[in-house]
């Protein structure tokens, strides 16, 4: 009897052991997919300058193709890809994405004019569009609350990771190549180098949509919301008339959050042009510089900020993602402003990766607020109409206020700091008020959620 109660507490040890080997195996490689997504968006703003000079177009028109075109499209499909995903196999829709934006960041280094290049990106923020509303969904139906933050922030990593990989990998590729006229591609003729670029940092991507579609499987469901008919219904409308009902919380959840990630999008999409231009740093030393700085500061600012938010949870505050958040804005806001104005590099690159380290604290916070607050079945519904805020808002809008801003207000290309600054020190300063507005409302809003959901 011993011997029988020894060997069932020894396997049910192993099970548990294998059971959380794979949901961080799980969170392992829906990291790497958000990685390959991060290169294939971002490496586009370090070829700022040889993408003008080719395709002859101004900073507008290249604020809307590196976040209008991606944006609205992303934003478009996010709500529709949500809804199945909260309803059929994630790890299939999560696949499907990751092999189309591979495929569509390839086509870039098509473009031969401006539209031609809108388009392709369109297409990347369709597939992209794919991953993070079934991950964020996935990841909360694989952890504890108590290890949710964690969960989430190392999945945000690869965010960070991804920036930094696109400007130091875009900045090698165009360091190994860019003396080259051209390059002859079997089967599709003479390439420019930025556009060879494009191949060599899209195509891979193909494998991990393999990967995941053959080694992930969809995990149980567990957080369904309880009909008076036992029924959990996942329909948009649904999603949309909780939202209504708990309309406080999210416009200040929605708000805030947005306009944090807004100041993130502006830094991300316009760091290359302030070193490049303003500091006479070189494509592959501007690389090199911020995706060192990305690696290091994006990647910590997303663990610290899950990990604070654990450590908020465990104290018993239910709102501990917005307080989280709360903090990356209101740290965010000095060195946002600063960064772009000093003249000695040093400083401004050290200032730079303050402002990133914080500008990384909605990545996971944002996805662990409304975890948290959906019922499961509305989950990456809402995290699709989030995510369609943040992007036509923080990446259509902010990038393209830069352009505008730099363009049309100040008047000349080196002008892009003074623009960066204005825009988004007031954005951080908004962002963080409306989180701190929004606390007492989500804290409501919880208690009254927890009393209608099937834990």
């Amino acid at each position: 009897m011993n011997n029988k109660s020894t060997n069932s507490v020894m396997s049910e040890r192993r099970n548990a052991e294998q059971r959380t080997s794979y949901q961080w195996y799980v969170v392992g490689i829906c990291m790497v997919a958000y990685i390959f997504s991060y290169v294939d968006r971002l490496v586009l703003n370090l070829l700022i300058e040889p993408i003008r000079a080719d395709l002859d177009i101004t900073d507008t028109q290249f604020s809307l193709v590196s976040g209008m075109a991606f944006a609205l499209f992303y934003a478009a499909m996010g709500v529709p890809i949500a809804r199945l995903a909260d309803g059929y196999s994630r790890p299939a829709i999560i696949s499907t994405g990751i092999f189309l934006w591979s495929i569509a960041t390839a086509a870039c280094g098509l473009a031969r004019n401006f539209w031609q290049l809108f388009v392709a990106r369109m297409f990347v923020g369709v597939g992209e569009a794919a991953l993070s509303p079934p991950t964020y969904s996935m990841i909360a139906d694989l952890f504890p609350k108590e290890k949710l933050g964690r969960a989430l922030g190392i999945y945000s990593m690869g965010s960070c990771i991804g920036v930094g990989l696109a400007w130091i990998i875009g900045g090698a590729v165009i360091q190994a190549i860019g003396a080259l006229e051209s390059i002859a591609v079997p089967l599709i003729g003479e390439l420019r180098p930025w556009q060879f670029t494009f191949m060599v940092v899209g195509l891979p991507g193909i494998l991990i949509a393999a990967l995941m579609s053959i080694t992930v499987r969809d995990p149980q469901r567990h957080g369904l919301e309880i009909t008076a008919s036992g029924n959990a219904p996942v329909s948009l409308r649904r999603s949309v008339a909780f939202m209504i009902s708990h309309h406080r919380t999210f416009a200040f959840l929605f708000g805030g959050f947005t306009c944090t990630a807004l100041a993130m999008f502006a830094l991300l999409g316009w760091a290359p042009a302030i070193f490049q231009r303003i500091h006479g740093l070189s494509k592959a030393e501007s690389g090199f510089y911020l995706g060192s700085i990305a690696l290091l500061c994006n990647t910590s600012g997303v663990f610290f900020s899950g990990w604070l938010m654990d450590r908020f949870s465990k104290s018993g505050d239910t709102a501990a993602a917005v307080k989280s958040g709360m903090v990356g804005g209101l740290g965010l806001i000095v060195p946002v402003i600063l960064f772009p104005l000093v003249s000695n590099t040093n400083a401004a690159l050290a200032l730079f990766g303050v402002a990133m380290f914080f500008s990384q604290f909605p990545m996971a916070t944002s996805a662990g607020a409304v975890q948290v607050l959906a019922p499961n079945q509305m989950r990456a519904q809402i995290i699709a109409i989030l995510l369609l805020v943040f992007f036509v808002l923080g990446l259509g809008v902010g990038n393209t206020m830069v352009g505008v801003f730099t363009d049309y207000i100040f008047g000349y290309d080196d002008a892009v700091g003074y623009s960066i600054g204005l825009i988004c020190g007031v954005a951080s300063a908004v962002g963080t008020l409306m989180l701190w507005r929004g606390l007492a409302p989500f804290r409501l809003s919880i208690a009254a959620i927890e009393l209608r959901t099937d834990h």
